[in-house]
C-alpha cells in the first residue's frame, strides 16, 4: 500500500484531454524587475528623422522619444515632467502596476446553451516553441498567467510575425522589391470559438472623423501608447478559467485581460471613461491603447500631460483604506 502511495505521488497529474507536456518548463533564472529600481541598458531601433530619443535618467537609461525640432527650454520643461511622472511610464512588462478591480474588471459572459470547448495542442517548430517558451516565462513570472489543469475552455497559441515598416531588398532575380521585414514575432492566442459564444458588449466607440476634428487645430501634440494596456485590467475570477490556452509546456489562464477576446477593446474604452471622465474630448482623446494629449500652446499641452499622468492621491486613499 506504501509504494503504490509513493508512485501516485510521484506521478504529474495533467488534463486526460491532452498530452503530457513535450518538455518541462524550467522556471526563469532572474525575475523580471522593474526598470524605473534596476534599468538596464537598451538597444534602442532608429528613428525617422522628425523623432529623437532622449533619457531620464544618467548613463542613457530609461528612454523616451520626443520632438527633434523643440527649443532648448521646451525639451528641459517636458523632460521635467517626464522625471516627475516617470513612475507612470512603463518600459517592461514588469513595470504595469495594474488597474484596481474597484475601478474596473472584465466579465467573459456566455450566450444561453453555450458548450465548453477544448481545442487541441498544435505542433510548433524548435524556433516558435522557444518563442513561446519565453512568453510564457515572462507573463508566469510577473503574474498575468497561472497554470491550471481542470478548465472546460481551451485554446489554442499561435504565433505570429511582427513586421515594422516597408523596406526594399534585392529578390534572386535582382529586381527591387518592397516588403515588410520580420521583426520579431508575437504569439497570440486563438479565441475564436470562446468569442463566437460570449455575448457581445455594444459599448460605443469613438468616432475617428470626430476625434480628428477636436485634434485639429491645436499647436501642440503628445501621442501616448499605452504599454500591455489590456493586462492591465483584472478578469472577474470565475472567468478566468475560460481564457486557458494550451502549449507545449501546459495549459494556462489568464489573470488579466489579454488581447484576442471579443470585448476586450469595450472593456478598456469603459475603463478609460471612468478614469478621464473630465478630460477626455476636452484636451485627452482615448482610442483603444492609444492616447492623444493635445493644447494650444506648448505649456498648455505639457499642463495637460502633467494632468493626464498624475496619481490621484483621492482614489489611492480610497483603494488603500478599501
Amino acid at each position: 500500500m506504501t509504494l503504490m502511495v509513493a508512485a501516485l505521488e510521484a506521478l504529474k497529474p495533467y488534463p486526460s484531454t491532452f498530452l503530457p507536456l513535450i518538455e518541462p518548463l524550467e522556471p526563469s533564472a532572474t525575475h523580471l524587475i522593474p526598470y524605473i529600481v534596476k534599468p538596464p541598458k537598451l538597444d534602442v531601433k532608429p528613428l525617422p528623422s522628425h523623432l529623437k530619443y532622449a533619457y531620464l535618467a544618467e548613463f542613457e537609461i530609461l528612454p523616451v522619444i520626443i520632438a527633434f525640432d523643440l527649443t532648448h527650454l521646451e525639451e528641459d520643461k517636458l523632460i521635467r515632467v517626464l522625471k516627475e511622472f516617470k513612475s507612470a511610464i512603463g518600459w517592461s512588462i514588469a513595470d504595469i502596476k495594474g488597474i484596481s478591480p474597484t475601478m474596473c474588471m472584465h466579465r467573459i459572459l456566455l450566450e444561453e446553451g453555450a458548450k465548453p470547448t477544448r481545442e487541441p495542442q498544435r505542433r510548433l517548430n524548435p524556433h516558435m516553441k522557444e518563442v513561446v517558451r519565453a512568453e510564457v516565462l515572462k507573463l508566469l513570472d510577473v503574474g498575468i498567467i497561472y497554470p491550471i489543469s481542470d478548465s472546460k475552455w481551451v485554446s489554442t497559441v499561435h504565433v505570429v510575425p511582427k513586421r515594422i515598416g516597408i523596406t526594399v531588398v534585392k529578390n534572386e532575380h535582382k529586381e527591387f522589391v518592397q516588403t515588410r521585414p520580420v521583426a520579431s514575432w508575437h504569439v497570440c492566442t486563438d479565441y475564436r470559438k470562446l468569442n463566437s459564444d460570449t455575448r457581445k458588449d455594444y459599448f460605443p466607440m469613438p468616432f475617428i472623423d470626430q476625434m480628428l476634428e477636436r485634434l485639429a487645430g491645436h499647436a501642440y501634440y503628445c501621442f501616448l501608447d499605452g504599454y500591455s494596456s489590456y493586462n492591465q485590467i483584472v478578469i472577474a475570477p470565475e472567468d478566468q478559467e475560460k481564457t486557458t490556452f494550451t502549449c507545449p509546456f501546459g495549459t494556462f489562464a489568464y489573470r488579466r485581460m489579454p488581447f484576442g477576446l471579443c470585448n476586450a477593446p469595450s472593456t478598456f474604452q469603459r475603463c478609460m471613461l471612468a478614469i478621464f471622465p473630465d478630460m477626455i474630448e476636452r484636451f485627452i482623446e482615448v482610442f483603444m491603447d492609444d492616447f492623444s494629449v493635445f493644447g494650444s500652446s506648448f505649456d498648455n499641452c505639457l499642463n495637460h500631460l502633467s494632468l493626464g499622468i498624475e496619481v490621484d492621491k483621492a482614489k489611492i486613499d480610497i483603494i488603500s483604506n478599501m
